[in-house]
């Protein structure tokens, strides 16, 4: 069987960590062409993931006979690249945030259509199986009426992970567009809408830089977030989150109260109204903390989906939705009001 030729655009430690490790996993595909302005990371990195062709120049991995790109570059970047690699008749998984204005996004999401291929986002909050519990829970009734929420995504801070360390492109507003509420809040706006099967039509934000003195960019924001049918509550994200990570998520329901991802045992905790509880152990969230690399289940779908011709799961559209709530976000925070979306 043919397998699926792939390229790597970015070769950080998100590549390294997810997208080459599961790609070389997978049996559908071949890591074929891997790329980064940075000569000597990318050869290394080549080497280690068996790419017979190295770049420093994405246009020029562009002109292979790719299937398939992935796109792990600093932010300011995910739509021209994507873009590109869409016009050039190649499938994209971007990295998210996808884009860094809604302008960007609906060029990414046109350049797909006009390409017919697949243009997918990776958010991987989705494959988490905690959470992809609670949304069967929520859509089937189980836990009654969803009243409110809150979600956290905090650890402390990209150069305890990133490539370049204190260095990297994550604190440089230029590069990064914003800082911790684009790392690590997109994933949980995507990750509410996405349980709760609703959309986000107000936010109120508050966003500071408060721990990292070398960022240009947040690392601290609270976000107020309200649903179409007046579901309410918190969404934090932080880089000062020291000593472990936070990556739960607490729906407080009419049955009761579900925690995702709260427990250092359980990753699942549903405490009902008649005080008994639910506990399952479904195993670690992929985190930054050390023993979370398992796989992310993002790759494979992207991968399942170019093979079956079906949308992936977080299509550009749907990558849209979760990053206007954090332009959303942005708005409110300067302008100190409610931002409607």
């Amino acid at each position: 069987m043919t397998k699926l030729k792939i390229g790597v655009i970015g070769t950080g430690s998100i590549a390294k960590y997810r997208h080459l490790v599961e790609y070389a996993r997978n049996n559908e595909v071949e890591i074929v062409a891997v790329c980064d302005i940075n000569q000597a990371r990318v050869e290394e990195v080549g080497a280690n993931f068996g790419a017979a062709k190295t770049f420093t120049d994405y246009n020029d991995l562009l002109k292979e006979d790719l299937d398939a790109v992935s796109v792990c570059t600093p932010n300011y970047l995910h739509a021209p690249i994507s873009i590109a690699a869409l016009k050039a008749g190649k499938h994209v998984l971007c990295e998210k945030p996808m884009a860094t204005s809604e302008v960007e996004a609906d060029q990414m999401i046109e350049a797909a259509k006009n390409s017919g291929k697949t243009l997918m986002i990776a958010h991987n909050q989705r494959f988490v199986k905690s959470h992809q519990l609670a949304k069967e829970w929520i859509t089937s009734g189980k836990l009654g009426k969803v009243y409110s929420f809150r979600t956290a995504f905090g650890h402390p801070g990209p150069e305890t992970w990133s490539a370049e360390g204190k260095d990297s492109w994550f604190f440089k507003k230029e590069e990064a567009f914003i800082g911790a509420m684009g790392d690590l809040g997109v994933h949980k706006t995507d990750l509410i809408r996405h349980i709760l099967g609703e959309e986000i039509v107000e936010v109120a934000a508050m966003v500071e830089t408060s721990s990292k003195k070398n960022a240009d960019v947040d690392d601290n924001a609270v976000l107020i977030l309200k649903t179409e049918s007046g579901i309410i509550g918190t969404l934090a994200a932080s880089w000062s989150y020291n000593g472990t990570e936070d990556n739960s998520t607490v729906i407080y329901a009419e049955n009761g109260v579900l925690r995702l991802e709260d427990d250092d045992t359980f990753s699942v905790v549903y405490h009902k109204n008649d005080k008994t509880k639910e506990e399952l152990n479904l195993g670690q969230i992929q985190s930054n903390d050390e023993g979370g690399q398992d796989t992310s289940g993002v790759i494979d779908h992207f991968v399942e989906s170019i093979l079956s011709g079906n949308p992936p799961l977080i299509t550009g559209e749907e990558g849209k939705k979760s990053l206007q709530v954090i332009l959303g976000a942005i708005t409110s925070n300067e302008t100190k009001q409610i931002v409607k979306l």
